[in-house]
């Protein structure tokens, strides 16, 4: 029985022209052997699997090859490899020094190949820096790296730098590709592509998975035997699940994410390659962003088929519910929840034939009925107010609803210090409202008097003396007139009671706009500074306040006799 050698080995490239998506550096040192400008100190650096120490070993035995000093069987006297991961103290680099300095008995050049040198240690390095600075003219040093960060900056400026770059999925997969011919391996491209994607750039990655698939299909890699090994979901499950969620079918999108929890799968790598598979058939809608879909040719086929069924709106929609899904999993205390209710809003997305909102609806004004999904219907008696709250989701069979916008404070600058007289003498300060926050050049705008609006007031006051005392108190001594014709101004008395006006604010403009149909009416308000009393207020006075709201309070100070002085 033969010894089995691993792919990554058999098949390492022996010739420059061999290794895969490196021609950047060995285009370059190519030339530099063959004008004789290689440098004595060269940094290979890169991810692990890309071929430093391949490049490094066919360096080493292309620089001896000119001298002879190298063996028909590819053996040289004159390469030395060091692993710096078990020799990395100051006695391994000093015994290093001192085998440097004796010359080669065949060739010209001593060959090190140090691998993992950031694993020496700082002293290590150190010792190391003269050495590499002023080589013996015989004496070459390779080192290879996967964190050049690590490497103090003394060395690295001692050192020719390569940087290798990951590998592309392509590369990978035509490589496989060459070796799967070579060892009679039946594949299919789909499978390969999936490969060269879970190996994340690294060659070597790829070709262990390869050995591995090779093993457990008997020589027949499908993209079903692959999925199963790697642990992925294939990309046919995720194109059912979003056929069944186009077809409006909750109970079959349901049952299929639990077949495939009860496979093993985390949901939370699920909702994520779902938002990634979205996003997938957002790219397939366009020719010149189909190739940005990281999937094999049969795949993308499959893609570009499923992405006709939706629009971009849909597509849209529906990777923010999966993002959303996504960030909220590790915070929720049903992380499986979570990933139901994406599942569906999804298949209700198409319900209707249109997109369905999510969550939240916010309408600014009545004239934007038209642009929204969420019909209103117009009260048919507007005099007669009724109180709604305001709600995170609006229903479409609701009737009579006026929709709540509440507008935010502004932002005033800050002062250093408080003083009554710099209060009162201040320069008034308007504030015009945002509520209407859309173009009104195309909508009614009738004349209204003074004496339409008071009307409109009084029956705004009447509701809030009935429904909410407290907003009513705050709201009582507000005035409000026509100031020009498309403007309404309002004094307030102070600021607590705007905060409270503001909660309503929204619906009884509105309300009155749509009741005039002048929507081009502007909001300014003006603090109330005339009719502002500043009173001290002792203890006598702020118990009496008390007693007004609870006179039981009376009796007790008759017993209790409060110090009120």
């Amino acid at each position: 029985m033969e010894n089995f050698i691993v792919s990554a080995r058999k098949y390492r490239p022996q010739e420059f022209d061999t290794v895969v998506g490196q021609s950047h550096i060995t285009d370059t040192l190519e030339h530099a052997i063959e004008e004789n400008q290689l440098a004595q100190a060269l940094l290979f650096c890169g991810p692990r699997g890309v071929g430093k120490t391949t490049c490094a070993r066919i360096l080493a035995r292309k620089i001896n090859e000119k001298d002879g000093s190298v063996s028909e069987d590819g053996f040289a006297y004159n390469i030395y490899e060091l692993d710096a991961a078990s020799n990395n103290s100051v006695d391994d680099i000093r015994e290093l020094i001192d085998q440097v300095r004796f010359a080669p008995q065949v060739g010209k050049y001593k060959v090190y190949i140090i691998d993992e040198v950031h694993m020496l240690s700082s002293a290590a390095f150190n010792a190391f820096l003269k050495t590499l600075e002023e080589p013996p003219a015989h004496a070459i040093f390779i080192l290879a790296t996967t964190e050049k960060h690590k490497i103090i900056p003394t060395i690295l400026s001692r050192c020719q730098i390569y940087d290798f770059k990951r590998i592309t999925i392509e590369g990978i997969q035509g490589h496989l590709r060459n070796i799967a011919q070579k060892e009679n391996v039946q594949y299919e491209d789909d499978a390969l592509y999936l490969i060269a994607q879970k190996a994340d750039g690294a060659l070597r990655d790829a070709l262990s998975i390869f050995d591995r698939l090779s093993t457990f299909s008997q020589k027949n890699i499908t993209l079903a035997k692959a999925a199963e090994v790697l642990n992925i979901l294939d990309y046919d499950q995720y194109l059912n699940i979003v056929d069944l969620a186009k077809e409006n079918k909750i109970p079959e999108v349901l049952f299929s994410f639990n077949e495939i929890v009860k496979k093993g799968f985390d949901p939370h790598i699920f909702i994520a390659g779902l938002g990634n598979h979205f996003r997938d058939l957002m790219m397939a809608q366009n020719a010149s962003t189909i190739e940005l879909i990281e999937v094999g040719e049969q795949t993308k086929a499959k893609f570009v088929e499923q992405a006709q069924k939706w629009n971009a709106q849909q597509l849209i929609d529906a990777i923010e519910i999966c993002n959303h899904a996504d960030i909220n999993y590790k915070n929720s205390k049903n992380p499986r929840l979570t990933v139901e209710i994406a599942l569906m809003q999804l298949a209700s997305l198409t319900a209707n034939g249109d997109v369905a909102k999510k969550k939240k609806f916010i309408i600014l004004a009545p004239f934007l009925e038209e642009k929204q999904e969420v019909k209103i219907p117009v009260p048919a008696q507007p005099q007669e107010i009724k109180e709604t709250k305001i709600e995170a989701v609006v229903s479409v069979q609701e009737e009579n609803v006026i929709i709540k916008t509440s507008k935010p404070l502004s932002k005033r600058p800050s002062t250093s210090g408080f003083s009554i007289n710099s209060f009162l003498n201040k320069e008034e300060k308007t504030e015009v409202d945002e509520n209407v926050a859309v173009k009104t050049e195309n909508l009614p705008q009738n004349h209204f008097t003074d004496t339409d609006l008071q009307m409109e007031w009084n029956l705004m006051l009447k509701q809030l003396q009935k429904k909410d005392s407290f907003i009513f108190n705050a709201v009582k001594t507000f005035k409000m007139f026509k100031s020009a014709e498309h403007q309404i101004t309002v004094s307030y008395p102070s600021d607590s009671a705007k905060v409270e006006f503001d909660k309503v604010s929204g619906e009884f403009f509105n309300h009155f706009r749509r009741k005039v149909h002048n929507y081009s009416i502007e909001i300014e308000y003006k603090r109330d500074f005339e009719n502002l009393k500043v009173e001290v207020m002792t203890k006598r006075k702020i118990f009496e306040k008390f007693v007004e709201k609870n006179p039981l309070l009376k009796d007790l100070d008759d017993l209790m006799r409060f110090d009120l002085t």
